[in-house]
């Protein structure tokens, strides 16, 4: 059965990987960044200050500051995409996904720029918080909610359901192959732990996130220095063998350069999530002055996503012999490598690494399925029915096959970005004039406050109401 339905799977990743979303990820990430005149390049230093800004108005509402936004984005982009899906990447398509992986991110700045802005244009606010994401700017920018309601069943099942599958399949295989550790023990504990995180709403999520997400990364990163720095002569060949391998002639007549740029889209794509429309649901929830802040650092959480840790990753498995000899994959092949840099206890620190990095994706994933959840109808029953699936996915996930669950993931991730870039394809000149706008602002020395009626912006539930509040607070 499963041989079966990996088959039928397959056949259709072919079609939407081989034809229509390398195309349209690459074509639409080099039109965003010429459109926008390198956003995600010249606003850098612009992005780390926003970063630590601390919402400035009250509204009623239990704040979300832009940093806690940044850490749910964070929280489902670090995670096994950075370790487990490298090493599926340069398993399938060799030292050159790397590189591809590279230009993903690169032009992805300016997608992530774009999505999150036009999610904070279109967020809408409810009781407590407030929400938003592709499902709401389909709707509102589009006029087409019937769209927005096909996205929003999308994301639900793709990050609520079937994300959560990899990322405990990966925390399980961790802690077998450091520990020996029985996978249904292992997924039990998870699935406990996960129900009770996520009966505890996105505030819950947002305050674990920002603690667990920085930690880890900046531990993962600096094992990744030592590595550097112990095997720093070959650091020039490692570099030259990703490029090589990226555009070789030897790899070009084994047709090894398309598995190169496919896995490492593929996987660029599942690790920083840019163009999915999946981090525009964390952005829309931050208290801001003005949309381009969140797209300024959504914008940022790409760049730490893969250049920072998913670089680090590379750079582990690809100084080790062991990746040549092809006898393990995923999460063990990055455990191995790095026992053989620093020793035994590098599969104990990986399976912790990957505990906390895959669980802050699980926590954060639901959250995403929760928001679309309520943007079709807001239901108790629906919502308890919806939880309950994610914790039962959770423990499918953690006794199922490595290449099952990956190509679960890879079709329903590219059903939804389909819909996402044609989305914001469309929204762009919105989200073009909102960066015009912030831009000018900044120039006259304000801190930027968004009015969508002087842009001629029209249903944006969460600004009309608010733009005479921000405009007191940042004068």
């Amino acid at each position: 059965m499963e041989e079966f339905l990996g088959g039928i799977i397959d056949f259709w990743n072919g079609i939407l990987w081989g034809y229509v979303l390398i195309a349209g990820l690459l074509g639409i990430g080099i039109y965003f960044t010429i459109a926008s005149r390198f956003v995600q390049f010249r606003f850098l230093g612009e992005m780390v200050r926003v970063l630590a800004e601390k919402p400035a108005f009250k509204d009623g509402k239990k704040n979300i500051s832009p940093f806690k936004s940044f850490c749910v984005g964070a929280a489902t982009r670090i995670g096994t995409g950075n370790l487990a899906g490298v090493a599926v990447a340069i398993t399938l398509g060799g030292p050159g996904a790397v590189f591809w992986m590279w230009i993903v991110a690169l032009l992805g700045g300016a997608t992530a720029f774009i999505e999150s802005t036009l999610a904070q244009v279109y967020k809408i606010k409810d009781s407590k918080a407030y929400r938003g994401g592709p499902a709401y700017y389909i709707e509102k920018g589009l006029k087409a909610r019937w769209l927005g309601i096909i996205f929003a069943v999308l994301i639900a099942i793709t990050f609520g359901l079937i994300f959560n599958s990899v990322q405990s399949n990966t925390i399980a295989l961790a802690f077998e192959n450091a520990f020996g550790m029985n996978r249904v023990v292992m997924g039990s504990i998870i699935t406990v732990v996960t129900g009770i995180v996520i009966f505890g709403g996105v505030h819950r999520i947002a305050n674990l996130s920002s603690v667990i997400v920085p930690i880890m990364a900046v531990l993962y990163i600096l094992i990744a220095m030592v590595v550097l720095v112990i095997n720093f002569a070959e650091l020039p060949s490692i570099i030259g063998l990703i490029v090589g391998h990226a555009f070789g002639f030897e790899q070009a007549v084994g047709g090894a350069i398309g598995a190169a740029i496919m896995n490492g889209v593929k996987r660029g794509l599942f690790s920083n999530e840019a163009g999915m429309g999946s981090a525009p649901n964390a952005a829309a929830t931050a208290t801001t002055t003005h949309p381009a802040k969140q797209g300024l650092i959504q914008s940022l959480g790409v760049f730490v996503d893969t250049i920072l840790v998913c670089s680090a990753t590379a750079f582990i498995i690809l100084l080790a012999p062991v990746f040549r000899t092809g006898e393990v994959s995923g999460i063990e092949l990055l455990q191995n490598s790095l026992d053989s840099h620093i020793g035994g206890w590098a599969s104990v620190f990986i399976s912790i690494a990957i505990l906390l990095f895959a669980f802050s994706s699980i926590i954060g994933s639901y959250y995403y399925g929760e928001t679309n959840i309520e943007f079709i109808k807001k239901s108790k029953t629906a919502l308890l029915i919806f939880r309950i699936a994610t914790m039962a996915f959770v423990f499918i996930g953690s006794i199922s096959s490595l290449a099952l669950v990956w190509k679960m993931a890879d079709l329903f991730m590219a059903l939804m970005t389909v819909i996402n870039l044609i989305a914001i394809g469309l929204l762009g000149k919105v989200a073009f004039n909102v960066l015009k706008d912030y831009e000018m602002q900044r120039k006259e020395g304000k801190d930027p406050v968004f009015n969508p009626k002087k842009l001629g912006i029209e249903d944006t539930e969460a600004w009309d109401d608010e733009s005479g509040k921000e405009e007191k607070a940042a004068g």
